[in-house]
């Protein structure tokens, strides 16, 4: 799957850099173009830039170290005068790895510090983030699966009970799959660059900013293992001292979720070579659930509705098109509401990275 991922970003992320090369919007269009299929102008029509505002990547290969932290928080609650919530998250997770890029097309892996090796079976936490930016459009992809890897970070279970018992304590019955797709589309795709900010291929030379709309599919698979959890209980705080609550009391469930969003991204030059991106969006997301209680009266756990999500992304860069430095964040925000039930989810994501670009491009030799 990894390997089916990277040739499909690669043919993508290609044939975008190849039409970047050949046309922008300053440069007046060949007759021949007429002749072009219509998919190749369309494919061309992505990579349309104003060189006033934005400066086209100067070298075709670049050498890069990253440094990737990622986390996920998630929290699980009942609504009501006696509610009750409990907050897990993993282990902290840093992994740093040398790349190798050609233009737009970046190969490389990233290991844990914790537990340097290639064995993938062995790790608690797996994950595939991939990200296409374009001109014109951007996608995602993105697969977080983590197992027996979690810890409490918070329990609220009523009055009189201590939550620091249950601070920061291992617990390995929580268990986690996210698979997630989202596609956009930036309106002022010819002056606003999102690759100056999160791909390194271009400089925004001027300050400028975009609306952007898009469309997005997540799954989110969980298992709660309450009788593990209230035993956990039982042993910190002595039996019948706090009971969990009946609507926290499932196996499994799984979320199903198809959002339509809208938001703003605006780059700030605030010197030379330097660059500060922020971007935010706002998702009305239509969302499915379905999975097992153990209170088998109730019918099981189902439930229909629309939600609020977001997702914010942030990039500091300092790029003078020969050396490239700087960090960026992914934020991305799911939440679920039922009648007494409320999950909310947050996965995110910093990379701090250091690059060297190399072999000039033709059109930039001096002649």
């Amino acid at each position: 799957m990894r390997i089916l991922l990277v040739i499909v970003l690669m043919m993508l992320t290609r044939v975008s850099a190849v039409a970047a090369d050949t046309l922008t919007v300053d440069q007046p269009k060949e007759p021949e173009e007429k002749k072009l299929s219509w998919l190749r102008r369309t494919i061309r029509g992505f990579s349309y830039i104003d060189e006033n505002y934005v400066e086209p990547q100067h070298y075709n290969w670049s050498v890069m170290l990253l440094g990737r932290y990622a986390w996920d928080y998630y929290r699980l609650s009942t609504t009501g005068t006696d509610a009750q919530s409990v907050s897990f998250s993993p282990r902290h997770i840093f992994k740093v790895g040398p790349y190798f890029g050609w233009r737009w097309v970046f190969l490389g892996y990233t290991f844990d510090l914790r537990n340097i090796s290639l064995n993938f079976s062995s790790a608690g936490w797996k994950g595939i983030d991939a990200s296409i930016y374009s001109a014109q459009i951007g996608a995602d992809i993105y697969y977080h699966h983590t197992r027996n890897d979690y810890m409490l970070r918070g329990v609220n279970l009523g009055k009189g009970v201590n939550e620091r018992l249950l601070e920061d304590v291992p617990f390995d019955g929580f268990n986690v799959g996210t698979t997630g797709v989202s596609l956009y589309y930036i309106f002022n795709h010819q002056r606003f660059s999102y690759p100056a900010a999160f791909a390194q291929s271009t400089c925004q030379k001027i300050s400028c900013g975009s609306w952007m709309v898009g469309l997005g599919y997540m799954s989110n698979s969980l298992e709660f293992d309450h009788e593990a959890f209230q035993k956990l209980v039982d042993e910190r705080y002595g039996k019948q001292k706090a009971q969990l609550d009946s609507a926290l009391m499932f196996n499994s469930v799984k979320y199903y979720n198809i959002n339509a969003s809208v938001g703003y991204a605006y780059n700030w030059v605030f010197a030379r070579h330097c660059l500060f991106c922020a971007s935010a969006s706002l998702a009305l997301a239509y969302k499915k659930s379905r999975g097992e209680t153990a209170l088998e009266d109730k019918g099981g756990f189902d439930m229909n509705n629309f939600n609020i999500d977001g997702i914010g992304r942030f990039g500091l860069v300092y790029n003078n098109t020969k050396w490239y430095a700087g960090a960026s964040a992914i934020v991305r925000t799911f939440n679920y509401r039922k009648e007494r039930f409320v999950a909310n989810n947050v996965l995110g994501e910093v990379c701090l990275y250091v690059g060297y670009n190399f072999g000039l491009r033709s059109r930039y030799k001096k002649k």
